[in-house]
């Protein structure tokens, strides 16, 4: 299907791009066991220019994946730990004096710190104070860092892969919504199949090796991101996208009753944005000129399961974010059918 608005070159580009995600697929797959929705999600992210957190208990390959990632991308990657000490310089760098041995002037230098990567994972983000998860805050929206008054662009493409553990709540430091909204995706990472996991001890306790080879550049990828919003949309998409969002936001005249009954706040017109933009990621990652209504269910959920914020009612009656939004997008659905 042809890409309206889209040059020759273009449409070569993106036929590249299919190919060029069923290798990263392969090259990724030379280490990571399954996993195959999390590896689509996390590509999605990454052509939509979006971040992306992902959700799972300890030893499930999280930080593998993403080191994987930017190997086969050939990025540049930087991995920081978060703990309670850190400190929001030890993230985007701080100012330091340089004396001039010959003249013997004193001047400020600014030694970037490891956000300017193109890939920066945020290990266990939850596990330092707001005052340090907030120094990410600008970067993730902006692409620079303010340091001294002076802003420092980060280098493009860039991207934060952050990771989070469920069960461990004690001495940790739930993200605030404003910073959850920063993340296009929340993906949850689940165990392995028995077989996988049969794979895994496999390759893990003998003498498997690997080597990753690079499939697509900086360059290739800031060319792609520019494609996806250029692909198009069917025209039952964008009105399914607002009924589908518009839903989430209790006693608005959209809202269905288990709405106001079981949510607290819903998500705003980011998680619109990011539906529509994951939609054509989804299309063009697939070899498709158009997004449908299809590749918007697909991604739904990790859109959403952290911008609908439920209730002690939900909590007592078992209503999980994910169960929620199965159940609007059956309200969108009907109500696009009576549309």
């Amino acid at each position: 299907m042809a890409i309206e608005g889209l040059t020759g070159q273009e449409l070569d580009a993106t036929r590249r791009l299919k190919d060029a995600c069923t290798s990263l697929r392969g090259e990724i797959g030379k280490i990571i066991v399954g996993m195959e929705r999390v590896v689509d999600e996390v590509l999605i992210a990454v052509f939509a220019r979006g971040h992306a957190l992902l959700v799972g208990v300890p030893g499930l390959a999280k930080t593998l994946l993403v080191r994987s990632l930017a190997e086969s991308l050939s990025l540049s990657f930087k991995r920081i730990q978060f703990t309670p000490d850190l400190m929001p310089a030890d993230i985007t760098g701080t100012e330091v004096i340089q004396e001039d041995k010959a003249t013997g002037a004193r001047e400020f230098r600014f030694l970037p710190g490891p956000i300017f990567s193109n890939v920066l994972l945020a290990d266990e983000i939850n596990r330092t104070p707001p005052k340090t998860q907030a120094a990410l805050l600008e970067t993730m929206q902006e692409h620079q860092v303010t340091i001294g008054g002076k802003r420092y662009p980060i280098e493009e493409p860039f991207f934060v892969l952050a990771t989070q553990n469920p069960i461990e709540q004690e001495g940790t430091y739930p993200l605030p919504e404003a910073q959850l909204d920063r993340f296009m995706f929340m993906i949850h990472v689940g165990y392995p199949g028995r077989g996988e996991e049969l794979e895994i001890l496999e390759r893990t306790t003998t003498g498997y090796t690997w080597k990753l080879e690079p499939v697509l550049s900086g360059k290739e990828i800031i060319d792609l991101q520019e494609i996806v919003r250029r692909v198009g949309l069917g025209a039952d998409v964008k009105p399914y996208i607002l009924s589908l969002v518009r839903a989430t936001r209790p006693h608005e005249p959209e809202a269905p009753d288990f709405v106001n009954q079981w949510i607290s706040w819903g998500a705003g017109p980011r998680a619109s944005q990011y539906l529509v933009l994951g939609a054509k990621a989804r299309a063009l990652l697939d070899g498709r000129g158009e997004a449908t209504l299809e590749d918007v269910d697909a991604i739904a959920a990790p859109v959403l399961r952290h911008r609908v914020i439920t209730n002690f009612n939900a909590e007592a009656e078992g209503q999980t974010p994910d169960r929620l939004v199965d159940r609007l997008l059956e309200h969108a659905k009907s109500a696009a059918a009576v549309g």
